[in-house]
């Protein structure tokens, strides 16, 4: 089986949080886009915005969206329960959480034990304090479960597929797993913990960024190992991130969920790269996803556009599941 999931913080705090990180947007803590993929600053993007943008950002619209968020995230925690896997793939990008300038691999799988969960860098973030504290600010310390002899496997069938990889067995004093794991554990397995093997890519940070067309062969490298494992085991492979931010680009994510459910390799190779920065680079896990699934039949579960300024800010929202097609 295949789950997409955003796991942006936006869907882990109510309406006014939404607000404060607007404000953000507008002091350009975050690298903006236009949709041509040019960097902007808040004041240009805000001169460019589209029409209608404030029908976007009312009151009863983010409520809305906030709802919709939670139902869906409901939904993806529910499909997983229910397939009931042995083991989960999690492929997620990495915000210098793990990963800095003096180490930043394309690819790496982690294959240690457990995995630890630290409240640090965007796990950390809160902004006022009379602001109701959001479901994202967990302050306490833990240690995952991580699959660490099919992680080890997996490092060298993907070697022997011609992957060349990093791998982490453990962390440094203080650091913890990027938050493209932790919103699986804390979020969508909540009825039951299972085992991962956790795969970073580098979506965000140049010169060595996956290309959407490597991501789907990653995926595709992935299925075809396990499917070669001798164990009867259920596994998921589940990519998280996205859709488009920090502006909203309805065009472009869905474009890309037309690419997805194609399942065409040619179209991700095609995927314009100047539009897949900054926070729409995570599409790219998305594309491994496809790659692993490309056999099966995409299900959208919802596409939200969260919308949080004037200037079209925010991050688009998506849910989306593989199943084996009816014979």
């Amino acid at each position: 089986m295949g789950i997409g999931s955003s796991h942006s913080p936006t869907l882990l705090m109510e309406p006014p949080a939404w607000r404060a990180r607007a404000e953000d947007d507008d002091r350009t803590r975050h690298e903006l886009r236009d949709f041509s993929g040019n960097v902007i600053s808040y004041d240009e993007l805000l001169g460019r915005a589209p029409a209608g943008v404030a029908d976007e950002i009312t009151d009863a619209k983010l409520h809305e969206r906030h709802l919709a968020n939670q139902r869906a995230v409901a939904a993806v925690g529910k499909a997983l329960t229910e397939a009931n896997p042995d083991l989960v793939i999690i492929i997620g990008d990495d915000h210098k959480e793990v990963f800095h300038e003096d180490n930043m691999p394309s690819i790496s799988i982690y294959w240690g034990d457990t995995i630890p969960y630290k409240p640090q860098g965007i796990m950390k973030w809160k902004y006022e304090p009379n602001l109701k504290p959001d479901l994202w600010y967990w302050q306490d310390e833990r240690e995952y479960p991580v699959a660490a002899t099919f992680a080890r496997r997996l490092i060298g069938d993907l070697m022997g597929a011609g992957f060349d990889l990093a791998h982490s067995r453990y962390y440094r004093p203080g650091q913890g797993m990027s938050h493209a794991f932790g919103y699986v554990y804390r979020r969508v397995m909540v009825d039951k913990i299972v085992p991962i093997i956790p795969i970073s890519v580098n979506t965000y940070f140049p010169p060595n960024q996956i290309s959407p067309r490597r991501a789907y062969q990653l995926g595709r490298a992935i299925r075809d190992a396990v499917q070669r494992w001798p164990e009867p085991l259920r596994v998921i492979v589940m990519g998280t991130g996205g859709l488009s931010h920090f502006v909203v680009d309805e065009a472009l994510d869905r474009e890309f969920l037309d690419v997805l459910a194609s399942g065409d390799e040619a179209r991700h190779a095609a995927l314009n790269i100047d539009k897949l920065q900054s926070g729409n680079s995570e599409l790219r896990c998305w594309s491994a996803v496809a790659g692993a699934a490309d056999h099966m039949k995409m299900r959208l579960i919802d596409y939200i556009p969260c919308y949080r300024s004037l200037a079209g800010t925010g991050c688009a929202m998506a849910f989306a599941t593989w199943t084996p097609r009816p014979t």
